[in-house]
């Protein structure tokens, strides 16, 4: 199967894995099928959708299969159905961050800034927790801009100016109160029991050891490809905060570790010495993810 996935894709691949994603969000949806649940999917589809893209736009798998099959996958082992708005939303502008800070383009990623800062206020709206974002923005442009108060000031004014926005609508619909729930540094609740995830302890090891051989390689790679990688690692970091201190057993919070999982991974077997070993890694990350799905629905753990 790894030879296989390891063909380079083509212009029609990402359509039939976006088809293959409809299928699955249809298919977890069709018996909870209601106005809002259809909402919610079409964000969550729209969102992973446009993951698919992202490979391309960070360009760091060498545009094969292996990524787009890996990241269909993850998606259907750890995505739930009934999915919280919030989670939804974070997934669609998780995926136009992806795209505005990896471009390649210098004069497109100056110029986003206001827009991102608008997107992770947008975030920060539906997902209180996602909070982390804020800051690896910040760090991002801290460690990659040249004007760094410049561009700073950009991301806060679009911070301000969907703030300002909602206030205001708020305000003109009479919702006066301030909502508690957007303070949610109070509420940080520590996974404690980790056998629900103990399916995925074969990923979360090869994810280590993927990352340990990054470093471990470190001077071989480009300035490039060095980048870009430091800018998922980052990335999952601030997802991963946000997992460790709100997911407790809201398992769809996972789904934010998807993309970036996937790219590290790929990355990891592509580079493996021997082709069993790429081979059984594979099957290993399928019967994982099979074996999560199977422990979350039947509620096994």
């Amino acid at each position: 199967m790894f030879k296989l996935l390891s063909k380079e894709s083509n212009i029609f691949s990402i359509p039939v894995y976006i088809g293959f994603l409809l299928l699955i969000v249809i298919l977890f949806n069709i018996l909870i099928f209601n106005t809002y649940e259809a909402i919610i999917a079409g964000i969550t589809f729209l969102g992973i959708a446009l993951g698919y893209f992202c490979f391309h736009s960070i360009a760091l798998n060498y545009h094969t299969h292996l990524p787009l099959f890996l990241y269909t996958f993850f998606v259907f082992g750890l995505y739930p159905g009934n999915l919280d708005i919030g989670i939804a939303v974070s997934l669609l502008t998780n995926s136009f961050l992806l795209l505005l800070l990896t471009s390649t383009n210098e004069d497109i990623r100056k110029k986003s800034y206001v827009l991102v800062g608008s997107i992770i206020a947008l975030n920060f709206i539906f997902l209180p927790t996602t909070w982390p974002m804020a800051l690896f923005v910040v760090i991002h442009v801290i460690a990659t801009s040249e004007r760094v108060g410049l561009n700073i000031f950009r991301f806060l004014l679009g911070i301000i100016l969907i703030g300002f926005g909602y206030f205001s609508v708020m305000f003109f619909l009479n919702f006066t109160a301030w909502n508690m729930d957007y303070l949610p540094f109070g509420k940080m609740k520590l996974v404690k029991n980790y056998t629900g995830l103990l399916p995925l302890l074969p990923i979360a090891l090869m994810l280590i050891y993927a990352i340990y051989d990054h470093f471990r390689n470190y001077n071989k790679k480009s300035p490039i490809s060095r980048y870009k990688y430091t800018f998922i690692l980052v990335f999952s970091v601030a997802q991963l905060v946000s997992i460790i201190l709100y997911m407790n057993k809201s398992y769809e919070y996972l789904l934010l570790l998807a993309f970036p999982s996937t790219i590290i991974i790929s990355r990891m077997l592509r580079f493996l010495p021997k082709y069993w070993m790429q081979e059984v890694s594979v099957w290993l990350i399928i019967f994982s993810l099979i074996g999560f799905k199977a422990s979350t629905y039947f509620d096994l753990f």
